[in-house]
């Protein structure tokens, strides 16, 4: 058996694919971008054959870069951004529209009609689910489309209809015999998954009109689901063991294994997550409990906070209002700030997530005044990163009654040192910063290689060290920072 282990990560923004060694190192990586198509709706979706077309090139790039053969592989496992989902033909393998991404808010309608048709619809979806009723989720993303898109509805009417997150469509398109499979840590997040049984649950696929026949079978995260040569990038076939949506992915990678450990994800959104366990945690303080993963068949749970922008913030800074050339050189541009500007910026683009769930409000910049220049604005937009974070680690001590003294860290985002330190500020616990960037291909990374019996431990997490921000700032500047941000955030939510 080869001893490499191949990792893809599918997220929001592109593709990778990587290489692990035995020794939990990385040998190598690839990646590629897909269009994000946004129109005048501010409606966000992908291209499910970009996506698929880029993983088969970057595995093939990755294998020369690496100099690796097909034999050296034990096997791969694959990460990938979670609640965006989309629909495709079984008969033909070919997507029926673009796939509708996580941040597109475009249900928000449909969950307000069914809080109006169904006056128990939200206490229903918690209980059930573990989730609260938001366009967030794929249930009603995959209603939409059977409402709006013409193809889904004749397919849904032929029986040939396939509702998937992004890890079915890939195990779907990319393994022999065209396997119709997901796993609970993305199951769960469609809605859709009864978070106790970790089966589709039939009240609430009748709330949301969703079809059993279109949803794919649930299997264990760390299964088999198939042999893939990637569509001829490879020359012999090797198995997928492991399919984990990326948060909890992360999270295995962080070795977040026991209860009560916690990390934050920064990356075009953000994942804060809490292991809880064995058992679900219910949240009442705005947070969702979700299945961390089934693991040697072992069903574990996780409590968590989910945040719209966070990383895209920097993005949009960049491509959208060309504050700064590239996100290296936003930390030099916040130290040329003026120290008495007090403005702060809310980046409810799309309505605001965890812990507010609120997805009428609009983003904001706010107590702007003679101070406010470029790098004050491009501060108070990288500083809403930590203050976001901050917040839902409030909540998740208040569900808990958690300390939380340590928040492991990971996600583009951590390699500025200055809003890692403003993060271990504004949340009062440390931040320990993982030196590997590539988190969520790791955790895929680590899952695959247990499921094919190569490890035991979590031996990336051993080979790679990380780096730790303590608080430092004084009581009274922290408390005051906090407050401004509060008020800006009911600043944004006055929208009655």
């Amino acid at each position: 058996m080869g001893k490499l282990i191949l990792a893809i990560d599918q997220s929001t923004q592109g593709t990778k694919a990587l290489l692990f060694e035995e020794d939990g190192s990385l040998l190598a990586k690839t990646s590629l971008p897909h269009t994000q198509h946004v129109n005048e709706q501010g409606w966000v979706e992908h291209d499910a054959e970009e996506i698929l077309g880029n993983v088969c090139c970057c595995v093939e790039a990755l294998m020369r870069k690496s100099g690796a053969r097909a034999e050296d592989i034990a096997a791969f496992g694959i990460s990938n951004q979670r609640e965006t989902c989309l629909a495709w033909d079984r008969t033909t393998g070919k997507p029926l529209a673009h796939a509708i991404v996580w941040q597109c808010g475009r249900a928000a309608v449909l969950c307000d009609e069914l809080k109006a048709a169904h006056p128990g619809a939200e206490e229903l979806v918690q209980e059930h689910s573990g989730l609260a009723l938001s366009p967030y989720f794929s249930a009603t993303k995959m209603s939409w489309m059977l409402k709006n898109i013409p193809a889904v509805q004749e397919a849904a009417r032929a029986g040939t209809l396939c509702f998937g997150t992004i890890d079915s469509w890939l195990a779907f398109s990319l393994c022999e015999g065209h396997p119709f499979v997901t796993e609970p840590s993305n199951a769960c997040r469609t809605q859709l998954l009864n978070l106790k049984t970790a089966e589709w649950d039939d009240e609430l696929l009748e709330l949301f009109g969703i079809p059993r026949m279109a949803l794919p079978e649930v299997l264990p995260s760390d299964a088999l689901f198939g042999i893939s040569d990637f569509n001829g990038a490879l020359s012999t076939p090797v198995p997928l063991h492991a399919m984990l949506g990326d948060s909890q992915a992360a999270l295995a990678a962080q070795d977040c294994l026991k209860p009560g450990q916690a990390k934050a994800t920064y990356g075009t959104g953000s994942s804060v997550m809490l292991m809880a366990g064995d058992a679900p945690i219910r949240s009442t303080h705005g947070l969702v409990s979700s299945i961390a993963w089934n693991l040697e068949g072992k069903l574990s749970y996780v409590l968590e906070g989910n945040l719209n922008y966070t990383g895209a913030v920097i993005t949009w800074l960049k491509d959208r209002v060309h504050l700064i050339e590239s996100p290296s050189k936003l930390e030099k541009l916040i130290s040329e700030v003026n120290p008495n500007d007090r403005c702060y910026f809310v980046p409810a683009f799309t309505g605001l997530g965890a812990p507010w769930w609120d997805s009428a409000a609009t983003g904001m910049l706010t107590g702007v005044t003679t101070l406010t220049g470029r790098a004050e604005i491009a501060k108070a937009c990288a500083e809403c990163i930590p203050y976001q974070i901050a917040d839902v680690l409030d909540a998740l001590r208040a569900d808990t009654g958690l300390a939380l003294e340590t928040l492991r860290a990971d996600g583009g985002v951590t390699k500025n040192a200055y809003l890692m330190q403003f993060q271990a500020d504004m949340a009062e616990t440390s931040v320990e910063v993982s030196k590997l960037a590539e988190l969520s291909a790791a955790g895929a990374a680590f899952a695959a290689g247990r499921g094919a019996g190569l490890w035991t431990t979590n031996v990336i997490h051993e080979h790679y060290g990380h780096e730790t921000y303590v608080p430092k700032m004084a009581e009274d500047i922290r408390q005051s920072k906090r407050s401004g941000w509060q008020a800006a955030l009911r600043q944004v939510r006055c929208h009655d």
